[in-house]
């Protein structure tokens, strides 16, 4: 199996009681290109949880089932583990990142009977796995035959969530929190709560952002990215601005809601301007010397330490309270 440990909190202190260890398996699908950015942001984020307090191992793994580039398959040979080398891991938590889709039903995905089969084995075989983007929608599909709905514009931009009522997963959060979003779709929080889960928070806006369900594994679902970089988004409206002047994506996308300052939101609307009457792809350098003069600010990082810091101690708490079972029903 491939050592694809990313984050090794090792030294333990010399005095008082052991910290509690916590082996995290990072389950990546994103695209070739968010590949190592991917990696690098759920890293930073658990380090950042779990500061001194968890000895926390993240380690990588990669379904074989899902597209890649050859550059991207040897970059990932000797730091990947498939799947399937998950049932001898001793794995006590997942994280599963989503995926950029390429059919309209995620049943028709080329990966999906291993991410059902990755699921299935979830359920009971963790303490708690987080479900991300993607991975949420096709996890709740399998698992209730919730399916998702495509959004008339694709949601983009940091919302405001407001809390709805105390749970351990949320605690120390504020009221309302700001989390990045940005996707084509979207789950109805109602089919949600029909089915048992529980969403914790929700913006009329953008819909449910964080929900769980409960069971012997506890299973968190993000819609949002609280792992973003300050620029993520900025990223990501660049390339798709740069997919619609060389003519791969029909609409010009919207600015991402609540991110840009007034100065980038004036320079991207005059760019839009330009483009949608005249589709030149060398415009994408007017994108890119918007986005040079941009120094995006990252207002969500803190409630998203805070959200991943409550995971760890439920995870911790659930894999204390096991004897002799890999799992235990946990409620957040």
């Amino acid at each position: 199996m491939a050592d694809g440990t990313l984050l090794a909190n090792d030294l333990r202190p010399s005095f008082g009681a052991p910290r509690p260890r916590i082996e995290i398996a990072l389950v990546n699908n994103m695209p070739d290109a968010a590949l190592q950015a991917t990696e690098r942001q759920f890293a930073s984020l658990v380090e950042e949880a779990a500061r001194d307090d968890f000895e926390v191992n993240l380690s990588l793994y990669a379904m074989p089932e899902t597209p890649r580039g050859d550059l991207a398959r040897a970059s990932m040979r000797e730091r990947y583990a498939t799947t399937d080398a998950l049932k001898q891991a001793g794995t006590d938590a997942l994280i599963v990142t989503g995926a950029e889709p390429l059919a309209d039903d995620l049943r028709d995905e080329p990966y999906w009977s291993a991410l059902a089969t990755l699921v299935d084995w979830a359920r009971t075989s963790t303490v708690s796995a987080v479900w991300s983007c993607l991975a949420a929608h096709a996890a709740v599909l399998h698992l209730d035959g919730i399916v998702r709905q495509p959004l008339a514009s694709k949601c983009s931009g940091v919302f405001t969530f407001e809390r709805t009522g105390e749970a351990p997963l949320t605690a120390g959060l504020p009221g309302l929190v700001r989390i990045p979003h940005s996707r084509r779709n979207a789950l109805p929080p109602a089919q949600l709560e029909a089915r048992g889960y529980r969403v914790l928070t929700r913006s009329p806006r953008a819909g449910a952002d964080v929900f769980v369900r409960d069971g012997q594994s506890l299973f968190v679902f993000l819609q949002g990215h609280p792992e973003y970089d300050a620029d993520s988004l900025l990223r990501e409206y660049c390339r798709d601005v740069g997919r619609y002047l060389r003519g791969q994506q029909a609409e010009y996308p919207h600015s991402p809601h609540g991110y840009f300052d007034a100065e980038t939101e004036r320079s991207f609307r005059a760019l839009a301007v330009r483009a949608r009457s005249d589709r030149d792809p060398r415009l994408v350098g007017w994108s890119s010397e918007i986005a040079t003069a941009m120094r995006p600010a990252r207002p969500w990082r803190a409630q998203a330490v805070m959200l991943f810091r409550n995971w760890l101690e439920l995870v911790a708490a659930g894999k204390a309270a096991t004897t002799g079972e890999p799992a235990r029903r946990l409620q957040a």
